[in-house]
């Protein structure tokens, strides 16, 4: 039996009020962690310049998606205090705070440290003032004959309204006076977003977009005077809001919501420095908006685009050049033979996902004996090959089911061109439950074998199917012939693509039916091992840990003496270390040149762990409102090999950040704290990280 959170047992006493840490705080001091990669010069240069990129664009979904939504909840008078005490105001005050002093500091990094570091290696972002003459006169030809037949400069006056400024567009405020009448009017010019965010004057030199157009305001405004003109950048809430109970089919209705996306509230205001106040007081009261969202930085403003200067050709200023192994499964040999001899357990990047997952799907379309392919789809890539595979599969007369789930947030439309291409080619198409996100990675062949045996090969993983973030996301995956997971899988598209409402399963846990309450049951057995005195021990990978109804059972544990090690990338909203409360519970944090994508569960079980992988973090729209699956891992080999990796991120010598119950993350690295390891590079250098057995 499992309690709800601040709830106890007959017998045990009350946790306490304060016990949880602010999701949306926790969530700004995960991306701080990735500018301190921003401002860490032992790392290769341009690397650095990405981390600087992701910083920014990691803020700007954060502002669409979970500074909106509060808003919108306040709005409607829908939100409530947060699991931290917090009322929503002051959320939202505390975010602001948070929000203002990481973007300054993230101003400073590109000022100070990138922009100096970059100039060293020959590479300038420059001002349009600091370009040498010829290349403002090649920029005045780009002008000319690129960037002026797309501009369309907006004034108001009163024959005009106030222009609506999209969500995430770049624009210029222009004051203008009228020489004849003597009177200036305020005028907007959207930045192309088609257009290169930097553009290049000279090789490895460049300016700003903005800073080109500006210089040539004269073109646009014909015989005005131009007075002023500022940068500036709205966000609007672009969460997707979505009523499936309607008629109309979901693919047409996920449509027209993408269409009411970008006219979303205003969320956040960000502007130059140099801003007059005239100006800054006329967009304030046009976008109706709080001096708390107004965001002054010294610009350039929207420095995700500096994700063009790191892909710049400069390979001694990158991490070295990696090759996954492809030893998980031999080249010459058959998958389907590597496969039924035993589980493979592959572990991306560092493993192919070319010659494991991507290859299973492939070779089962091109294989007479199978006689179907099912399978999820969350995201995938734009020119996907397992995408060609389930359709030539189609085209060569197997069964195909696909479940796609199409309200994959900032892929939506991605999702329904691949969609409807499936449904042209002869595909079964799925779109999941109506109130839950299909976000388990599954697939299922199944095949007649040579000795006339039906078999079921599946593959459950923490990624999803896409071949280039298997390049950069680090996940694991299960492949595997066993009778009681074919099952499983079988039962679970069954629940998926028609009217099962199966929910127990032989070696699966599943949201929302069973994940969470198996996850409790499990912990709630650490603690008796460990009053029994045999073994105990929990174990978490995950992206974020924010459910009340586990955080409180880990504290459960943790005050039974249970220890707890918790390797978390983003959110976490447990407070470790805490006497009395989470004294046995560590929290340990990895970012580096891969993103931790991977969940692992493991629990010392008395002797004889047992360890869990899937899709499912530990948040409340994973364990609730989506259908996610974890798989026991019963190979005694791979299950030694999830511990072990595990334990090496938690030691002591290992470079990571460090959680206080404060909520302070503190980082250890090799530049401060001497010689320590790094878990990725070290996984790169090995190559194959698991032990080789027979």
């Amino acid at each position: 039996m499992t309690v709800e959170p601040g709830h106890a047992r007959r017998g045990e006493e009350a946790l306490p009020e304060d016990r949880y840490l602010d999701r949306e705080e926790s969530w700004l001091r995960f991306n701080q962690r990735v500018l301190e990669l921003a401002e860490d010069p032992g790392l290769p240069l341009l690397e650095r310049v990405r981390f600087l990129s992701i910083f920014a664009s990691n803020l700007d979904e954060f502002f669409m998606v979970r500074v909106a939504g509060l808003a919108r909840r306040m709005a409607t008078g829908l939100a409530v205090q947060s699991a931290s005490g917090r009322q929503p105001r002051e959320v939202l005050e505390r975010i602001s705070a948070v929000a203002h002093e990481l973007m300054l500091r993230h101003a400073v990094a590109f000022h100070e440290e990138i922009c100096p570091a970059l100039a060293k290696e020959g590479i300038d972002i420059l001002r349009w003032d600091e370009l040498a003459q010829t290349e403002q006169e090649r920029l005045r030809r780009l002008f000319r004959d690129r960037i002026y037949p797309v501009l369309t400069p907006l004034v108001v006056d009163s024959a005009h309204p106030f222009p609506y400024i999209s969500g995430l567009s770049l624009n210029l405020a222009v004051i203008v006076r009228d020489p004849e009448r003597d009177g200036t009017l305020f005028a907007r010019v959207k930045v192309p977003p088609l257009l290169p965010r930097f553009i290049e004057a000279s090789p490895n030199r460049f300016t700003p977009l903005e800073d080109v157009i500006a210089a040539h305001l004269g073109q646009l405004f014909v015989g005005m005077e131009i007075v002023e003109h500022h940068a500036f950048r709205v966000t609007r809430n672009q969460d997707l809001e979505i009523d499936e109970d309607i008629s109309e089919g979901l693919l047409q209705a996920l449509e027209r919501e993408l269409l009411r996306r970008r006219f979303g509230p205003v969320v956040r205001l960000e502007v130059e420095s140099s801003i007059s106040p005239e100006v800054l007081e006329f967009l304030t009261t046009e976008l109706a908006i709080d001096d708390n969202q107004i965001y002054r930085v010294d610009g350039p403003l929207d420095l995700a685009g500096m994700a063009a200067i790191a892909d710049l050709d400069r390979p001694e200023l990158k991490y070295p050049p990696f090759v996954p192994s492809k030893e998980a499964i031999a080249a010459d040999a058959g998958i389907f033979a590597a496969i039924r001899e035993r589980d493979v357990l592959v572990h991306h990047p560092y493993d192919s996902f070319t010659t494991t997952v991507q290859r299973l799907i492939e070779d089962a379309a091109a294989d007479p004996r199978v006689l179907a392919i099912k399978q999820t789809l969350y995201r995938t890539s734009g020119d996907s090959p397992i995408v060609d595979a389930l359709i030539e599969a189609a085209e060569e007369g197997k069964q195909v089911v696909v479940v796609v789930e199409l309200k994959a947030r900032f892929d939506e439309r991605a999702n329904i061109a691949w969609a409807r291409k499936l449904e042209q080619a002869g595909c079964h198409v799925v779109y999941g439950f109506v109130g839950l996100k299909t976000h388990c990675k599954l697939a299922m062949v199944v095949r007649q074998d040579a000795d006339g045996t039906l078999r079921r090969y599946c593959h459950i993983g923490t990624g999803n199917y896409h071949p280039k973030t298997a390049r950069l996301y680090e996940d694991f995956g299960l492949l595997t012939a066993d009778r009681e997971v074919g099952e499983d899988v079988s039962a679970l598209f069954n629940h998926l693509t028609g009217y099962s409402r199966q929910t127990s399963f032989k070696r699966l846990l599943v949201a929302p039916h069973s994940l969470r309450s198996g996850l409790v049951l499990r912990i709630e057995r650490e603690i008796e091992h460990h009053r029994a005195g045999r073994p105990a021990r929990i174990r978490i990978k995950c992206n974020s840990l924010v459910d009340e109804v586990i955080i409180d059972a880990l504290y459960r544990a943790s005050q039974a003496g249970v220890p707890v090690d918790i390797w978390v990338r983003g959110i976490c909203a447990l407070r470790p270390g805490v006497p009395g409360l989470s004294e046995t519970i560590r929290v340990r944090s990895v970012l580096g040149r891969f993103l931790e994508h991977s969940r692992v569960f493991a629990f010392e079980h008395g002797g004889d762990s047992e360890v869990w992988l899937g899709s499912a973090d530990l948040m409340h729209r994973n364990l609730d409102r989506r259908v996610e699956a974890l798989v026991r891992v019963t190979d005694r080999s791979h299950r030694a090999d999830l511990v072990r990796l595990i334990d090496l991120a938690m030691d002591d010598d290992t470079a990571t950040w460090w959680l206080d119950g404060d909520g302070t993350w503190t980082r250890r690295s090799a530049m401060v704290d001497g010689e320590l390891l790094d878990i990725q590079t070290h996984l790169v250098r090995s190559r194959r990280w698991r032990t080789v057995d027979g």
